[in-house]
């Protein structure tokens, strides 16, 4: 099987059905060929044409896959990327409206706020030099498709399988922190359900900011200035449930609250 322009388009509406729908759907490799990573990006380019034609504006990139914890729970071996728009993004405890969500996991991570364009990805200090604040972040993946049963193709289709984002109030810069020396605390409540540190973004956090800014000009989408990039996972995901309350604190970033609205708040 290839995928052909049909086939993209059937992936698209099946993934934005279930979004409308809130129902999840089945995976799209019925379509798509499982591990064609090129046609899941096809897929999630048409998605985002439809969101940007919809009034969407994207603010940023995500990267995803980047924990070899979340990797395993996935059951990939690479990253990938999605997009972030303006609606996504929370403000810190900020009141996140479960009916928005369909399967929500929480996942803490360091965000970049860049100052400059990045052209080229080939010098760490030019990647580096780009960034202008470190913030601490809680990403809420969500995956349209049922049960979280995906392969490659499916989240990375799926938009990298994003729901929504909280960033941190206050941001570092970069001469004050080493993104690769953070430790991270998640809580739900008074129970620590996860841990991690910068080591286990790809090595480093700003590793993951590299690999995203090389492949965006591969694409022809660089990254500029201006732009928020969610660098991924600094350890396990965690299923959210209504009304839940989650804390990361990101040593010495800070911390950030993600809280989920109850059963009958949204």
């Amino acid at each position: 099987m290839t995928a052909t322009t049909a086939s993209v388009e059937a992936a698209a509406d099946r993934l934005q059905l279930a979004t409308a729908s809130g129902i999840p759907c089945a995976p799209i490799t019925d379509l798509v060929p499982a591990g064609d990573i090129d046609a899941g990006y096809q897929v999630q380019s048409r998605l985002t044409e439809r969101r940007l034609a919809a009034g969407a504006r994207i603010v940023g990139r995500k990267i995803g896959l980047t924990s070899a914890a979340v990797q395993s729970q996935i059951g990939v071996d690479r990253p990938d990327f999605g997009v972030l728009f303006d609606d996504m993004r929370y403000a810190d405890d900020e009141l996140i409206e479960m009916g928005r969500l369909l399967q929500p996991k929480a996942e803490a991570e360091v965000a970049f706020l860049l100052s400059r364009d990045i052209e080229d990805a080939s010098d760490p200090a030019v990647v580096r030099g780009a960034v202008e604040l470190a913030f601490p972040a809680l990403e809420i993946v969500d995956s349209r498709i049922a049960d979280w049963k995906i392969g490659i193709t499916d989240t990375v289709a799926d938009n990298a399988s994003s729901g929504v984002f909280v960033i941190g109030a206050v941001g570092t810069p970069l001469d004050a922190v080493a993104p690769v020396d953070v430790t991270m605390t998640m809580r739900r409540g008074d129970e620590v359900v996860s841990a991690g540190t910068g080591h286990d973004c790809l090595g480093d956090p700003l590793n993951a900011l590299a690999w995203l800014a090389a492949t965006l000009i591969e694409v022809g989408t660089p990254l500029r200035a201006g732009d928020l990039v969610l660098s991924g996972a600094l350890g396990p995901m965690v299923s959210v449930s209504a009304g839940d309350v989650f804390v990361a604190d990101i040593a010495p970033l800070g911390t950030v609250t993600a809280r989920f609205s109850g059963k009958d708040e949204g």
